[in-house]
C-alpha cells in the first residue's frame, strides 16, 4: 500500500480556452489565460482533479450555451465530477486569470469572469481554497491533479511559443 506521495503525473495535457479536462489519472494540466478564467477542482477525498478554462461570463440562452462561457463550464465540470460519485462537501476549487488589457470591454469580461466563477462555485457551496486573479499580466497556469497544487507564472505578454510543445503547427 502507498501513501500516494510516490506517484507522480505521468501524462500531461494542454487545455485549450472553452474546454473542461477532468481525469481519474494524475495528470498536468497546463493553460494559458489573459481575460479568460480557469477553475481547477480538485476531490479531496479521491484526489481527482479537473480544470475548464472559460472565454465568457454567460451565456443568456440556453441553446448554444458552451464551455466557452462560465455559467455553462462550471456548473457542468461540477456535474461531471459529481456523477463520477464525488461529493461537494470534498470538492475544492482555486480559480485563476481574469487579467484586464488597456480596452474597457476586456476589462469588464476579466471583472465578470471572475465573479461568475466566485458566484458558481459559492451556489455550490465548493470552496475556494485559493485564487490569483486580475490585474494587467497573463497567466501560465500548471495544475498537478493528484497533488491539487498549481504552478503560475505571470507573463506581461502571451506569446505563439507559450502554447509549445502543444502547438503542433509551430506558430
Amino acid at each position: 500500500m502507498t501513501d500516494g506521495k510516490d506517484i507522480k503525473p505521468s501524462c500531461e495535457y494542454f487545455l485549450l480556452p472553452g474546454y473542461i479536462f477532468l481525469s481519474w489519472e494524475p495528470y498536468l494540466i497546463s493553460t494559458v489565460v489573459g481575460s479568460s478564467v480557469v477553475v481547477a477542482l480538485w476531490d479531496s477525498e479521491s484526489k481527482r482533479g479537473g480544470m475548464s478554462n472559460f472565454l465568457y461570463p454567460f451565456r443568456e440562452k440556453s441553446e448554444g450555451g458552451t464551455a466557452i462561457y462560465g455559467n455553462v463550464a462550471v456548473p457542468y465540470m461540477i456535474k461531471m465530477f459529481l456523477a463520477e460519485g464525488a461529493k461537494e462537501k470534498n470538492l475544492q476549487s482555486q480559480i485563476f486569470g481574469g487579467a484586464a488589457a488597456e480596452l474597457f470591454e476586456s476589462e469588464t469580461v476579466a471583472h465578470e469572469n471572475i465573479e461568475i466563477a466566485r458566484k458558481v462555485l459559492k451556489k455550490n457551496g465548493i470552496k475556494v481554497i485559493s485564487e490569483d486573479v486580475g490585474g494587467r499580466l497573463g497567466r501560465k497556469i500548471v495544475f498537478n491533479t493528484f497533488q491539487n497544487e498549481v504552478l503560475i507564472y505571470k507573463v506581461s505578454t502571451l506569446r505563439s511559443s507559450d502554447w509549445y510543445p502543444y502547438d503542433r503547427q509551430g506558430r
